[in-house]
This record gives C-alpha cells, structure tokens and sequence, in this order.
C-alpha cells in the first residue's frame, strides 16, 4: 500500500462560520494505480489533494505515504493544478528546471532531466518559448514536465484539462495515460480529481465518489474495462460504469437538499 488516507476531516472558516468541506474520508492507493475521484461542485475533492500533498493540514485524520505521516510537500508527490502556475517572465526550460532549482539541482543535471520531460511531452522546440506564446494545452503539458520532472512517485491532478477544449483535452488524457503505463517512468501512480464521470471511467483503475459537503465517501467504483479503453467508449460496460456513479452522486444530492428544505 504506496498511500492512505485515514479518517481525515476538514473544515474552513467563511466570514465567520465554520464550514465543514470534508468528513471523515478513508481510502488507500496501490503503487501503480490510476485513481480519479469525482463528486458535486464543492464537495472537498480538491481539498483532499492538497491534503495528500501537504499543502493543507487536516483537523482530524491523517495521510500515510510508506506509512510515515504526510506533514508538508515533498518532492515525492507532487500535484498539477488547473490553472497552469508558469512564471510568465521564464521559458518553457526555465520553469520545468524551477523546482530542480529550488531543490539546489546543479544546473547541468536539472538542464538534462528538463529536457528529457519536455521531450516526453512533446514540446521539443519549445524550449525557449514564453508561456505568452503557448496554447492551452501546451501551458499544460509544461507543467505536466515540471510535476515530472521532480520524478515523484505520486502524481496529483486538479482538474488538468478542465481549462482545454474538447480535442485538446481528448489528446491530453491520451498522453497521460501512456506516461503512466510507461515503466520508464518513476511516477506510476496517479491520482485525479475530475467534474466529469466519463473521464473518470475513461482514464482510472478505480473511481472514488464523493457526496455533496460535507464530502464523504459514498463510493468506491472499480472500472474493470480492458486497455487501451478508446474502443470501449461506446461499449454498454463503460456506459453501465458511468451510470452508477451518476446515480450515486444524483441520490446523495437529493438526499442533502431535502434535509436542508426540512
């Protein structure tokens, strides 16, 4: 067992009152494992992964990686988020090579292993280019080098093609994958964070689902699909798959809004 999270619990203050976003959520991923979690709008799905991360401390609870506690980030799990965090002023080599720089890399090293990500990610020629300069999708897959670049063994995403369109998003998801099932890779575990159930089913090896907030866990789907899936899209399985997770979200949220008429 690479992660567990363990009875965690989250709450925020807003203007006042205290919120509640998250109730005691368990759960476990296995080394290699591609996890997506979905739910409503709100429900804490982010603020798990940056629980996970160390970018947030839980009021209760705890996350265990190797079995030791998870109290601020490390480089072995590192997270992409929706909006793409670049520094505008720096290059595409630049800002793969900035947390490297930060970690006292020496500059010949983290030059060669930024390079090697960017390659990856298929943005050679692009070196020298400003984010002013880029696509969506290719601001994406900077910082998708950047994460990997750190050679973590946890990868978390925040909803990363949230903020594509369609065909981009549609390659992206494809590039991911085949970064994941390289065993090249150190990274070999990953865990996202979707609004949208077909991704879910289309890229994870389980699906976890949240309920509206508080978020708590109200499921833990197993997609057992054959891969490559691109083919099984249509097929009634994936269909099947996605439909129980829409049911699952559609009665909790039912469920929440009559206790808050009542």
């Amino acid at each position: 067992m690479l992660l567990e999270v363990k009875n965690v619990t989250k709450s925020f203050f807003s203007e006042g009152k205290k919120i509640l976003a998250l109730k005691d959520i368990s759960f476990s991923v296995d080394e290699d494992e591609f996890l997506a979690i979905v739910g409503p709008s709100g429900c804490g799905k982010s603020t798990i992964l940056r629980i996970i991360a160390g970018l947030e401390t839980p009021d209760k609870g705890q996350v265990l990686f190797h079995g030791q506690p998870v109290l601020s980030p490390t480089q072995k799990i590192t997270m992409i988020f929706q909006q793409f965090g670049l520094l505008p002023w720096k290059t595409v080599l630049e800002n793969v090579e900035l947390p490297l720089e930060i970690l006292g890399v020496e500059e010949k090293e983290r030059r060669k292993a930024a390079l090697s990500f960017i390659k990856k990610v298929g943005l050679s020629g692009f070196e020298n280019s400003y984010p002013h300069e880029l696509s969506g999708g290719m601001k994406q897959r900077v910082g998708i080098a950047r994460a990997l670049a750190l050679q973590p063994e946890i990868l978390l995403m925040d909803e990363p093609f949230s903020n594509l369109d369609a065909l981009t998003a549609e390659i992206l998801r494809e590039e991911i994958l085949a970064i994941w099932r390289d065993k090249n890779n150190v990274t070999n575990t990953f865990i996202m964070v979707t609004h949208l159930i077909e991704e879910a089913v289309y890229m994870a090896d389980r699906v976890i689902v949240f309920s509206p907030r508080p978020g708590r866990i109200i499921g833990d789907i197993k997609i057992n699909l054959p891969r490559p899936r691109k083919e099984y899209q249509r097929h009634p399985e994936f269909f099947k798959a996605c439909d129980k997770i829409r049911g699952l979200i559609r009665k909790s949220t039912e469920l929440t809004n009559e206790l808050m008429l009542r």
